[in-house]
This record gives structure tokens, C-alpha cells and sequence, in this order.
């Protein structure tokens, strides 16, 4: 008998299986386009509600997003419903949706 013993090979636990079966969707937004001077890539500002744990009230954030708009069809000022997707640039991870 050997004082090595070789450990038996670990199995998933209930929560990695459970992860690992998880299927990602990708994130949609809703914004403002802000600007459409680049080729076929429009400017989209998505405001969202944060709650300030300190102030105990929800304040307003914004952030602007890069996204694929093949044509140039949006026009500034439009609301637009942006989908991620894989990246088209260093920039750019977002689609505008159909």
C-alpha cells in the first residue's frame, strides 16, 4: 500500500452545472441618437435610473454608446433599440435593431 494516494477526479457541484447551462442574451438598450456624423456608425445616449445609496433617492444617468448603423438611415434625435453583438470596432459593440 502506498502512503500516495491518487485523489479521485472532482465532480461539478450543483451551481457550476447550473451556471454552465445559463444562456447569455445579448443586452438591448433603448436611447437617443445623438449624432450620425460618422459612416454608417451613429452616437446613442441611454439614460438610466440609479439608486445613490447615501441620498437614499434616484438619480438620473447617462451614458453614450457606439453602434452599427449600416447606411446611415437614423437621423438625430430619433429613439433608437440598440442590440449588443460581437465588436465591429475598438469602439463599437452595438447594432441598431430592425
Amino acid at each position: 500500500m502506498s502512503i500516495f494516494k491518487k485523489s479521485a477526479p472532482k465532480s461539478e457541484t450543483k451551481a457550476d452545472a447550473k451556471a454552465s447551462a445559463v444562456v447569455s442574451r445579448p443586452k438591448t438598450l433603448t436611447g437617443i441618437v445623438t449624432s450620425t456624423k460618422m459612416k454608417d456608425t451613429i452616437v446613442v445616449k441611454v439614460d438610466r435610473f440609479v439608486k445613490a445609496a447615501k441620498y437614499e433617492k434616484y438619480m438620473k444617468v447617462s451614458k453614450k454608446y457606439k453602434a452599427h448603423d449600416a447606411g446611415n438611415t437614423k437621423k438625430t434625435g430619433e429613439t433608437v433599440t440598440i442590440i449588443e453583438c460581437a465588436p465591429i470596432s475598438k469602439d463599437k459593440s452595438f447594432k441598431v435593431a430592425a
